[in-house]
């Protein structure tokens, strides 16, 4: 009987702890000791399983001999984890916030929100412009193209004009 290779190949999330002085892997992340490349000490990068780039790239503590890396200890690998995750959490906040923007227009009738949600499609970039009243029900969404400008002005204008398609 023939075994399959990929049949014994163990999934991330089953894979046992790493402790090692230089390579720490557990929880998802792996945390490995490099040579700084920008001059002679260390450096560590973290990196979430399954993801080309390390999350966190830092310098690291030379040991007593002061030629070597400090060894990676538990206490340090939950702290990496804790600041790598730190920093992804943010990175896809800012993604987020790149994408969909909100502006509050205060009208005869009351505030609305206007949104705008960006699509990022490589072929056929567009964006949704909506708005919701004030108790969060949607008045209207429309499509607009790449290049609309969303700012207060052009908001209130949308409104003005009944929330019909800018451009048309």
């Amino acid at each position: 009987m023939t075994s399959d290779p990929q049949n014994e190949a163990v999934a991330p999330e089953q894979a046992e702890a790493v402790n090692e002085p230089r390579l720490w892997i557990d929880k998802g992340w792996t945390a490995r000791v490099i040579k700084n490349e920008d001059d002679d000490g260390w450096a560590v990068e973290m990196i979430l399983d399954g993801e080309p780039e390390p999350a966190l790239v830092g310098p690291w503590t030379m040991g007593r001999d002061k030629k070597n890396p400090k060894p990676l200890d538990a206490f340090a690998f939950s702290t990496l984890v804790k600041t790598a995750s730190e920093v992804l959490r943010r990175h896809e906040q800012h993604a987020h916030a790149m994408l969909h923007k909100t502006l509050s227009v205060d009208t005869d009738d009351g505030r609305i929100d206007v949104t705008l949600d960006i699509v990022p499609d490589e072929d056929d970039p567009y964006a949704l412009l909506g708005a919701q009243d004030a108790n969060g029900d949607e008045l209207a969404k429309v499509r607009v193209g790449p290049e609309f400008r969303f700012n207060l002005a052009s908001a209130r204008a949308w409104i003005e004009d009944e929330f019909r398609r800018p451009g048309d």
